[in-house]
């Protein structure tokens, strides 16, 4: 009798124990109520305010309600691109049904670790010179997304550099060969620079832990002005870049707004606010059964200009009044 009673209560006990760690152990997200609702993955290195939270807002605006109707998982590489691959594979294995990927490296590695699953990339490459679509196009690719590169602004940025600069004729410009179209934005401005009569010196980054060392290099130099060119490792380092830049007293141009909003000079490129605008609609449109073929790859087609006032007073130049009528907006 008491042995049965034993055996009972040793049952018991285990299945008692069993459920606690059910219970206890921590859910994984297949396991999650809501996998009847779409699943997207977002890829980058960091997120910026016209990224991630416009891309959300947009999404709403489609009815695509992150928490109700989709579920938008982030993976962020903070400055270690060694962890997109990672990153990338962990996306593909929640089963999402878009990877949004921003940047040549998020870009490279979720086309690494699916052929499937479709793609939305937003990239400063050129699509043609990156290896990222062909002609004729691929009707099995699951890629699609938008670019920002566009070479002609590089003449642009160097006349509104000029502008605030008119003596401008030594200038140096900081660029990155990660990219594919790296090397086509520097010849691009060394072909304006020459056209205008100004000396000017690339500085070639490969990696962020070569920022110093650029840094130290432009200030060695002693330039007039400064071109930071398109590149995730300069994005990323745009509140450094624009530090350096008004402690230096050190005129220059970026491009794009995040820099002039880190307290850079000058920007001039693409609107990013409208750029994930698109990549919202491109998004909606594969949920609702288009394929990344039907979509293609677009250009960015609308770009702003930014200026920044408080860096010029800080760096000691004046901004021209044609220029500030110019503008899209001027921080004060």
């Amino acid at each position: 009798m008491k042995g049965a009673v034993a055996r009972r209560s040793a049952r018991a006990g285990a299945v008692l124990l069993a459920i606690a760690l059910v219970i206890g152990a921590p859910r994984s997200p297949a396991s999650q109520p809501d996998t009847r609702i779409p699943w997207i993955g977002y890829l980058a290195n960091e997120p910026t305010p016209d990224s991630a939270t416009v891309l959300r807002d947009s999404l709403r605006e489609r009815d695509w309600v992150d928490g109700r109707s989709i579920k938008v998982w982030h993976r962020y590489v903070q400055g270690k691109p060694e962890l997109y691959q990672q990153h990338a594979e962990d996306l593909v294995r929640l089963n999402v049904a878009v990877i949004v990927a921003v940047g040549a490296q998020a870009i490279a590695a979720a086309r690494q670790a699916t052929k499937t699953v479709p793609i939305v990339m937003v990239t400063f490459d050129d699509p043609v010179a990156a290896g990222l679509t062909r002609e004729p196009a691929n009707p099995e690719t699951n890629l699609t997304g938008l670019t920002t590169f566009a070479p002609e602004l590089s003449a642009l940025r160097l006349d509104l550099l000029r502008q605030v600069v008119p003596t401008l004729t030594r200038a140096v410009v900081l660029w990155s060969s990660v990219g594919a179209s790296g090397a086509a934005d520097l010849r691009a401005a060394q072909a304006a620079a020459k056209a205008r009569g100004v000396e000017l010196t690339p500085i070639e980054i490969t990696a962020e832990s070569e920022v110093r060392e650029a840094l130290d290099q432009i200030g060695k130099s002693h330039p007039q002005g400064l071109i930071v060119l398109a590149d995730s490792i300069t994005l990323a380092h745009r509140q450094r870049l624009a530090t350096f830049t008004s402690r230096g007293k050190l005129p220059a141009v970026f491009p794009s707004r995040d820099f002039a909003d880190a307290g850079g000079l000058l920007a001039y490129g693409a609107n990013w606010t409208d750029v994930f605008r698109q990549a919202a609609e491109l998004v909606d449109r594969l949920l609702r059964g288009a394929k990344p073929s039907e979509l293609g790859i677009r250009r960015a087609s609308r770009f702003e200009l930014v200026v920044n006032l408080r860096a010029a007073r800080a760096i000691g130049v004046k901004v021209p009044s044609s220029l500030l009528q110019r503008a899209d907006r001027v921080i004060e």
